[in-house]
């Protein structure tokens, strides 16, 4: 039989059923070519519709309704206004309150419980709307355009790979080059260091192309990736649409910026948070995005105003909050550089940009005073005013890890109340969405006030794209989409609303929206570590018309009785529907440990690493948190004498490593940033084989107490210290285990920052590694345990 070589495409098949089979049509062949008359068929394929856009979805993270200067907010964005002039902005836009349900939900048009990601995936527990599984009868948009002929590709933050299936032996189902994607290149964590990213290109860690020193930020190598791979894609294939998800990092703590934007903004927030909110709201309803009559919703309480704050808080404040527009501005920068890409290649006019301006409202998770370290608070240590105030010449570089104080976030959640995380009210899920579609768009300027949901972004795209929701994908039937499309409000300001109910929750913060109205309760507040245990059947619902009262300023809950419980009934009724039920208040505490929670995670005590372990999640190795526990490696130090670390996990604000340095063994324990314990040991390591060692003996009683250390080598001590603390719940939300070398933040200051060029990152060790072995329990501290160690590893 002749085997064509070339694809025949095909304009009359059906695309409810992704992939398509590509079977041959029948046909006669001659037995001799010579003779065959009729064209041999080839197999077929699907390929887009003629005419069909480009589809830019670019998603900022943690930036609220009121930040942007796109709607009227004090970051001055002017690549995402330029879009709006020449496009649309829709008010009345919403997510989910959290990063990792937002995107699932977008990815899949699906309400995000209903597809196990009613949290993020560090804290998810085992139930059905919170395992952070994405079922395959739920498809993805890339999967959807993917079968529709579309080239495909994901840039910047994911988030949606459970940390346990981030090693090389998978499962790789829910990574993104296996969801639709023909390319990814970004960061599969909740957040990145924007000098220093734990990077995958595909499904390979790589080390980002340069470093600070060379110029390198995180924000900008996303644009330039983008953009060479449209160019690829534009260079091989003429006529194909595209795909890209750009989704920044930024505006996501840690607020970092080249040098020469950090101090762009001095002086602009001197009038602090309660001002910026009136001055916010004027220029929202100059812009239409708000309506003329609409009022600050009440103060959020718990948080001070700024006439309460002391000299040192505000100082602390007014820097932070400048910081942040830095790094909103020079995100928006990057924005208008690959826009201006594609409009001198001539491919904008017929490309669909979706910018959307956050994936939850403003975070207040900075605490009431801002913190120089994230990660701070998700262990329960407070920062304070005083402490940031002796770094405030480090804000912005790779130094700090920084985010401001809860009253910046109202302030930029502006007209609203409430912040990231509070789901039900607007202040936690309404944000900025603007369209872009020179060809299509027949009203540039116009604003939409149709209510939908980031779940509508799945069916508008498609029917952008002229295709329909797939009924099955790779053969598994597909659940019903969730959202509904708003592809006809592009067209037109009159179009009918067809988002009619969406139900909201996270972390027991609830509520329903139907046909205008709101009934919500505000359960658990973000900005609290130590929370009070109260019960969701304690909590006060609120009631608010949506259609007279635009920004939830006025509570009628006690007016209308009969509505209140008819919209909680229907609350219950989409609860059920969705998998929210049973809801977890839980946040620091008992879903930041696995077992408790129900997470999946490694269930070794136990584990050897070879010397080319890399990019390891907390979840995947033994736990030495709250422990004791032994590691151990078998090296070799040649004559001339050997440094550089053996072993690493975390990074420069949270972790431990065990390294060489000028010949001695070397341990160091770093407490959130605000403390770095070293072991040395007293005499410098001979060249030969040896078996090194930490030992760390845990006090007991408790999370994140003490405990003692002891450095070994070849059996015998060299070295003691002490912990007076550690850390209880997660070393780092970005970073991960190394063997051979510190990948990303340094953990210690005895090698951090020495790194001016990428051939100097990561202060790899000169001498061998054979194994690195991790114990984790007291028999871990037993002398036997030497023994077998080196029994395990004789085969090297």
């Amino acid at each position: 039989m002749t085997r064509p070589t070339q694809e025949t495409p095909v304009t009359d098949l059906d695309r409810t059923h992704l992939p398509h089979s590509g079977v041959r049509p029948a046909y006669e062949p001659a037995v001799d070519l010579r003779d065959q008359t009729e064209p041999l068929p080839s197999r077929p394929r699907l390929e887009a519709p003629e005419g069909a856009p480009n589809v830019l979805v670019i998603l900022i993270d943690d930036m609220g309704f009121g930040a942007s200067s796109a709607f009227g907010g004090p970051c001055r964005m002017p690549a995402a206004e330029a879009l709006a002039d020449n496009g649309l902005r829709y008010s009345r836009f919403h997510t989910t309150a959290l990063c990792s349900p937002t995107r699932q939900s977008l990815l899949t048009g699906r309400n995000h419980h209903a597809v196990g990601m009613g949290t993020v995936l560090e804290i998810s527990n085992g139930t059905p709307g919170y395992d952070g599984m994405r079922p395959p009868t739920a498809g993805t948009l890339a999967q959807a355009l993917s079968g529709n002929g579309y080239a495909t590709a994901a840039f910047g933050k994911w988030h949606q790979t459970p940390p346990w299936e981030q090693t090389a032996a998978g499962p790789f189902d829910r990574w993104p080059t296996r969801e639709g994607f023909d390319h990814f290149y970004g960061f599969l964590a909740a957040e990145a260091s924007q000098f220093e990213p734990l990077l995958v290109d595909d499904t390979t860690f790589v080390d980002p192309p340069s470093t600070e020193a060379e110029g390198y930020h995180l924000s900008e190598d996303l644009v330039d990736r983008v953009g060479e791979w449209v160019t690829d894609v534009r260079t091989h294939a003429p006529d194909k649409p595209w795909f890209a998800y750009l989704a920044f990092g930024a505006t996501h703590a840690p607020f970092q910026v080249p040098k020469d934007w950090r101090d762009r903004n001095r002086g602009d927030f001197a009038h602090g948070w309660d001002a910026q909110r009136e001055i916010t709201l004027a220029k929202q309803k100059a812009l239409g995005v708000v309506p003329e009559d609409a009022e600050l919703a009440p103060w959020t309480p718990g948080i001070p105003h700024w006439d309460e704050l002391d000299d040192v808080q505000r100082e602390v404040a007014e820097r932070l909050m400048e910081l942040y527009a830095a790094f909103a501005e020079h995100t928006d920068e990057q924005v208008g550089r690959l826009v201006e890409q594609l409009r001198a290649t001539g491919e904008l006019d017929n490309t669909v940009v979706l910018y959307i301006l956050g994936d939850n409202g403003a975070s207040a998770e900075g605490g009431l005073e801002g913190t120089l370290n994230e990660a701070l608070r998700f262990n329960a240590v407070e920062d304070t005013a005083e402490r940031i105030a002796t770094q405030l010449d480090k804000l912005g570089g790779p130094e700090t890890y920084a985010h401001y104080p809860a009253g910046w976030a109202v302030a930029l959640d502006t007209p609203y109340q409430w912040t990231k995380q509070v789901a039900s009210h607007y202040g936690g899920t309404r944000n900025g969405l603007i369209a872009h579609w020179p060809a299509g768009v027949d009203e540039p300027g116009g604003v939409r006030h149709q209510w939908h949901h980031v779940n509508d972004v799945f069916p508008t795209v498609l029917e952008l794209a002229g295709v329909p929701v797939p009924t099955s994908i790779n053969g598994v039937a597909q659940d019903p989409l969730d959202g509904v499309s708003f592809a006809p409000t592009l067209r037109s300001a009159d179009a009918p609303e067809t988002h009619h109910t969406q139900y909201f929750e996270m972390f027991g913060n609830r509520g329903i929206y139907h046909e205008g109205w709101t009934a919500v309760t505000q359960h658990k507040t973000p900005w609290l570590i130590h929370h009070p245990d109260t019960s969701m059947a304690d909590d006060v619902w609120e009631l608010y018309d949506t259609r007279s009262d635009w920004t939830q300023a006025h509570d009628i809950a006690a007016e209308h009785p009969d509505k209140l419980a008819e919209l909680q009934a229907l609350f219950l009724a989409e609860a059920r529907r969705n998998h929210v039920l049973p809801m977890d208040d839980g946040v620091i505490g008992k879903r930041m440990d696995a077992d408790k929670a129900g997470r999946r995670q490694s269930p070794l005590t136990s584990i050897v690493l070879p010397p080319t372990a890399r990019n390891l999640r907390e979840d995947v190795v033994p736990n030495v948190k709250n422990a004791s526990h032994a590691v151990r490696a078998r090296i070799e130090v040649p004559d001339s004498g050997a440094d550089g670390v053996l072993v690493a996990q975390g990074g420069g604000f949270g972790g431990w490593s065990l390294y060489v340095l000028e010949g001695h063994l070397t341990y160091a324990y770093n407490f959130g940033a605000l403390e770095v314990t070293h072991v040395r040991a007293d005499v410098p390591l001979k060249p030969g084989a040896h078996v090194v060692e930490v030992r760390s003996a845990y006090d007991g009683g408790g999370l994140g107490r003490g405990a003692s250390l002891t450095l070994v080598v070849d059996g015998e001590p060299v070295g003691e210290g002490r912990l007076e603390r550690t850390i209880p719940f997660f070393f780092s939300m970005d970073q991960a285990l190394n063997v051979g070398l510190d990948r990303g933040t340094p953990v210690s200051p005895d090698y951090a920052r020495t790194a001016r060029t990428t051939a100097e990152r990561g202060f790899a060790f000169t001498g061998r590694i054979h194994d690195v072995r991790i114990d984790v329990g007291e028999d871990a501290l037993a002398a036997s345990t030497d023994e077998l160690f080196r029994a395990t590893l004789v085969a090297h």
